[in-house]
């Protein structure tokens, strides 16, 4: 049992990452990646939660419910900067935690981020199809009922198309390269917050302040809606916002001087992310009360529509429907990295880790979009909501707390950080225990997936990865 224990506490060395990643072309400036970032946290997130989560949970409240999760993503952000800066390698979290705790929690920090990719891809493109069906819908253009949604008998859906295409879209682009990537994100970024702006102002004309009575409706017992609880569990649902941070990490290893542009690209994307879900949501909900967006993923067109603004309803929803493919860019760039860092290190095939003459992984890439296709046409878009924040958090816990590891090999056997995070030693304590109370705050759906996905996990990584694994490889030397 020592023995076994001493195995899964071998820590990767640096130098292995930065020769293997070394194929990857660093191309990305601190513009692409706020382009990134805010593409993800800008993405689907903004059309679709606020209406979802003000009728669920928070009522008018939901700005809160963003301001509590901007804090805690924040928190996270920073020791993100820091340690990005020091490490700059591809697989983000995963191999920060393989260097700096060992490889059995690199795999369990990678793993619960491999969880919420998947179901981020899956979600993000099933709000784009709410989105396009939406606006066929206004030409007077239906799917078949069994085409467009998520797999629901009941209700004659088996399969949402148009989500399983737009990933499928999106898996050939990346294949082409990260430059011709980056620039498409960036011009998509710019011309969705142009109308996200667009929105703000028209739907302000339309606010009524009666709505916003009580700003935080009275909690109802046994349910998560209404008072501090009902602000909680939005926080809770709301952290797929923020997933964008760990979108721009995973492509640290093809950043130029990642030791600066991370630590921007990171706190710039929160920053502009935040402000923008403020004050979206604080329209949103002035336009008609709360429970009327329940169930409706695209309610900022929907509030428009409603309040006789069709031509900017109409522009929304063509923006929307363009705009949501730079989150899908985001999370399936950062997913496929993530699934080359596993095949890099042995802990899944190796043929994962092989990187073509387009310096693109894409093997990984492939095989997470064909996943993600099915996941994304199969599951339902509310389910999918409910579920995606779990390993999010479980991945801000463990980088807040590797700055315990980190800052004491700093300037040793690993470079000094460019960034640091403030008030060592005690806002990492911090972020790590506020990422906790907010997944502890999940419905029990999620805690359930992560249990069985984190089973899975490990069945793999004993039966597999334990083995093949290139730092046992390197011990066996």
């Amino acid at each position: 049992m020592k023995k076994l224990i001493q195995r899964l506490l071998w820590k990767q060395d640096p130098s292995v990452y930065e020769a293997k990643d070394a194929k990857l072309t660093p191309s990305l400036r601190t513009i692409d990646l706020i382009g990134l970032g805010t593409g993800m946290v800008v993405g689907t997130a903004i059309f679709t939660l606020p209406g979802i989560v003000a009728a669920e949970h928070t009522g008018p409240a939901v700005p809160l419910a963003f301001i509590v999760a901007a804090i805690g993503a924040g928190l996270s952000a920073l020791a993100y900067a820091e340690t990005s800066s020091v490490l700059p390698f591809a697989g983000s979290a995963f191999s920060w935690i393989n260097v700096l705790f060992g490889e059995f929690f690199g795999w369990i920090a990678g793993w619960a981020l491999l969880a919420e990719y998947f179901i981020s891809v899956a979600f993000v493109a099933s709000g784009w199809s709410a989105y396009m069906q939406g606006f066929l819908a206004s030409l007077g253009v239906h799917l078949p009922r069994a085409l467009a949604g998520g797999f629901d008998p009941s209700h004659g859906s088996y399969v949402d198309i148009l989500a399983a295409l737009a990933i499928l879209i999106v898996g050939i682009l990346i294949s082409r390269g990260l430059h011709q990537v980056s620039r498409i994100e960036n011009i998509i970024v710019a011309v969705k917050l142009l109308v996200i702006l667009m929105f703000i102002v028209v739907g302000a004309t339309a606010i009524q302040a009666k709505n916003y009575v009580p700003f935080i409706p009275p909690h109802r017992p046994g349910t998560t809606f209404g008072g501090w609880q009902g602000i909680l569990a939005g926080t809770a649902q709301i952290f797929i916002a923020y997933v964008g941070f760990d979108a721009i990490a995973a492509n640290t290893a093809e950043t130029r001087n990642p030791q600066k542009t991370m630590p921007r690209g990171l706190i710039g994307t929160l920053v502009l992310g935040t402000s923008f879900f403020i004050a979206v949501s604080l329209v949103l909900v002035g336009m008609f009360k709360y429970n009327r967006y329940a169930n409706n993923a695209e309610p900022a067109a929907w509030a428009l529509r409603h309040s006789g603004h069709y031509f900017t309803a109409n522009l929304l929803s063509v923006v929307a429907i363009v705009g949501i493919f730079s989150a899908l860019i985001a999370i399936l760039l950062a997913s496929s990295r993530l699934i080359y860092a596993f095949g890099r290190d042995g802990l899944l095939p190796k043929t994962l880790g092989v990187i073509d003459g387009r310096h693109v992984p894409n093997h990984a890439l492939w095989l997470i979009t064909v996943l993600a296709m099915i996941l994304g046409s199969v599951f339902p878009f509310t389910f999918l909501a409910t579920l995606v924040s779990a390993g999010t958090l479980v991945a801000f816990i463990f980088v807040s707390l590797g700055i315990y590891a980190l800052r004491p090999r700093e300037g040793k056997d690993l470079p000094e950080a460019q960034f640091k995070m403030p008030w060592y030693p005690v806002l990492p304590a911090i972020s790590a225990l506020f990422s906790a109370v907010i997944f502890w705050g999940l419905n029990i759906d999620a805690k359930i997936l992560m249990v069985g996905w984190f089973t899975l996990g490990l069945i793999i990584y004993f039966s597999y990865g334990l083995r093949h694994s290139i730092i046992n490889q390197e011990h066996q030397k």
